[in-house]
């Protein structure tokens, strides 16, 4: 039972996360964003992270995140600070122009998220987003480096 579950679970997670990449480029392509770029500067909106850190946090690679986050740096959306923690591993601030940014993006992600609402119902909603959330975690804590029989 448990393998068409895994089946039918990925397939349902595939098809809702790229649905909500398009609707995500939707809404930050007329701020001047793509997806990935309003992703990586939410995660370093209310507190600076190194690349990895924010990798970890948003289920990327680093080097993705590390291509995005230079790009952002070039357009003035981010900063590098020093990182106390580590010389090397800088931190990635938003800056005023990437707060300003996602502030843009942010009267259509609240449409977004009423409409989902009105269409799921708030407490459905909210069980849905849980259970995602431990899918996730249950996933991290897969041991990927011994293939399973």
């Amino acid at each position: 039972m448990s393998g068409p579950l895994l089946s039918r679970t990925a397939l349902a997670v595939f098809r809702a996360h790229g649905r909500l990449l398009e609707l995500s480029e939707d809404m930050a392509r007329p701020v001047g964003l793509t997806a990935a770029r309003w992703q990586v500067l939410g995660a370093v909106l209310r507190d600076p992270l190194p690349v990895s850190g924010v990798a970890r946090a948003m289920g990327m690679t680093r080097q993705g995140v590390q291509r995005i986050a230079d790009l952002l740096v070039e357009q003035g959306l981010a900063a590098y600070r020093p990182n106390p923690a580590h010389r090397r591993a800088k931190l990635l601030v938003a800056t005023e122009a990437g707060v300003d940014a996602v502030q843009r993006v942010t009267p259509a992600h609240r449409a977004l998220a009423a409409d989902l609402a009105d269409r799921l119902g708030d407490e459905r909603f909210a069980e849905i987003a849980a259970a995602v959330e431990r899918l996730a975690e249950a996933l991290d804590t897969l041991d990927t480096t011994t293939p399973a029989d």
